[in-house]
């Protein structure tokens, strides 16, 4: 049975690169190996991903990071970016997600927003085993989309999104997702980044959070709320069918 452990390392190795994941790399791998819920091919992939991040220089690993998600949209680790946009639903969907964190004893710094990925996932690793599965089976369709984005940009973080996805046992139509996604324009060429600059009209004297909104970024570095959006995807992550979260740490 799973430990859940797995989750908190997944966040680790998914959050903005910190030094002390290095120092613990072999710690994090015997999780990884020892975690039964994921193929050996799954793991891997992680434990190769593990070590070519942590050889490294931190500095490296940072930029790396930097490139793949503060530039773009495509690649936002705001899960409700792929489900809300900046829609008036997005104000409630975070309230909610607070409560269901609050509810398993999780305390939000004032800077954190509750969809950022890596926090969902210590979120996760505060339940058991058929609730986190529940949860990430409503985010699998954001979870495959972020994995084959990932892959197309030969990123190893597509392996922690994988992962999550095969832990989840979700059916999801791949083919379809891979032909969507081949079907992409580049949102992280300079190009590109300067289009959206020349289409988004500044509004003065308004923030994110009129109409209902939440405020859209953090100052601790991980990455802003103004990444990718897909609407079109059904995804309710606010009530897993399968499961009402409980269980509180200790």
């Amino acid at each position: 049975m799973s430990n859940m452990q797995i989750f908190k390392v997944i966040s680790a190795l998914m959050d903005y690169p910190q030094e002390g994941v290095a120092q613990h790399q072999d710690e994090l791998k015997k999780i990884i190996l020892a975690e039964p819920t994921l193929s050996e091919d799954c793991k891997s992939a992680m434990t190769d991903f593990l070590q070519s991040q942590c050889a490294l220089h931190i500095l490296d690993w940072q930029s790396d990071y930097d490139a793949l998600f503060e530039r773009g949209r495509n690649l936002s680790l705001l899960l409700f970016e792929h489900v809300h946009g900046e829609s008036r639903d997005r104000g409630q969907a975070m309230v909610d997600l607070i409560d269901q964190y609050k509810q398993a004893g999780l305390a939000l710094d004032k800077n954190e927003l509750p969809d950022y990925i890596p926090l969902f996932l210590e979120f996760l690793s505060t339940q058991d085993q058929a609730g986190a599965k529940a949860w990430l089976m409503d985010i699998s369709h954001i979870l495959a989309v972020l994995a084959t984005r990932l892959e197309e940009r030969d990123s190893g973080y597509a392996s922690l999104f994988n992962a999550l996805l095969e832990y989840s046992q979700a059916e999801v139509n791949m083919t379809e997702i891979r032909e969507m996604v081949a079907g992409e324009e580049a949102d992280y060429t300079n190009e590109a980044i300067d289009k959206v600059w020349e289409d988004e009209a500044v509004t003065f004297g308004g923030n994110s959070t009129d109409g209902g909104g939440c405020p859209s970024s953090s100052s601790d570095g991980k990455p802003t709320a103004k990444q990718s959006r897909n609407d079109e995807m059904a995804v309710n992550i606010m009530s897993p069918s399968a499961f009402v979260p409980t269980h509180t740490q200790p």
